[in-house]
């Protein structure tokens, strides 16, 4: 797999080239978010995953990652210090697909690459009256994986939509974390928890209803039909 690292030091860039390689990636790296920008171009150029580093010198981490995913739908995984949930929601929100904290296991990362590049459903399937679930003012297009709230399109990353379709499946029914973990992220790892945790609160706040998905405290989480 190409895999597009974007990181100023080339110290650690190097460092963690190095590891990518002997795991099998084939690792461009960019020392700049315009130079990664560039890299980018035509359509992704053939890249399976984007490492961004968020701490870049001429741009800011989060401005970059907007202007990729308005390039490309390639899977961005964000690498920053900052730990805490706004931060990521925000990454999330500008189209990430996944986030790594520093400092991070590499065991961690890897799990985290090769979870993201699990590619979807093909976009051009067609659509029928059974790969169609409605919640109330939201309506789910399975083939397409495209979600509206009163007839707006709502952006979602990957692991989002396959998140709010696995849920949206069996609405009211608690799906235990491990489940979720295992059927969206396709691994038991626990460190994908917190992962679970991110991407739930970000889903709440694209769609705008807080109360659609319930946490259900030391279990899971469950559909709730009548949220508004």
């Amino acid at each position: 797999m190409r895999l597009l690292l974007v990181e100023d030091d080339n110290h650690v860039a190097a460092a963690l080239s190095a590891v990518l390689a002997r795991h099998g990636f084939d690792v461009t790296h960019a020392r700049s978010g315009e130079e990664a920008l560039q890299a980018l171009v035509p359509e992704g150029a053939g890249f399976g995953v984007v490492l961004l580093d968020l701490g870049l010198p001429d741009q800011d981490g989060y401005e970059v990652c907007g202007k990729i995913r308005k390039r490309t739908s390639t899977p961005v995984i964000m690498v920053t210090a900052r730990s805490d949930v706004r931060s990521r929601i925000h990454g999330l929100n500008l189209g990430a697909d996944d986030y790594v904290v520093k400092p991070y296991d590499t065991g961690e990362l890897l799990a985290r690459i090769h979870a993201v590049s699990r590619r979807s459903l093909p976009d051009d399937t067609a659509v029928t009256g059974e790969d169609v679930l409605h919640l109330g003012s939201v309506r789910i297009e399975l083939p397409t994986r495209q979600v509206t709230v009163d007839g707006s399109v709502v952006q979602l990353t990957r692991k989002e939509f396959d998140l709010l379709a696995l849920l949206a499946q069996r609405p009211g029914v608690v799906f235990r974390r491990e489940q979720i973990i295992s059927e969206v992220w396709r691994t038991s790892w626990e460190g994908t928890g917190r992962t679970l945790e991110v991407h739930v609160a970000s889903l709440r706040s694209k769609l705008r209803m807080p109360a659609l998905i319930e946490t259900v405290r030391g279990v899971g989480y469950r559909l709730v039909t009548s949220a508004s």
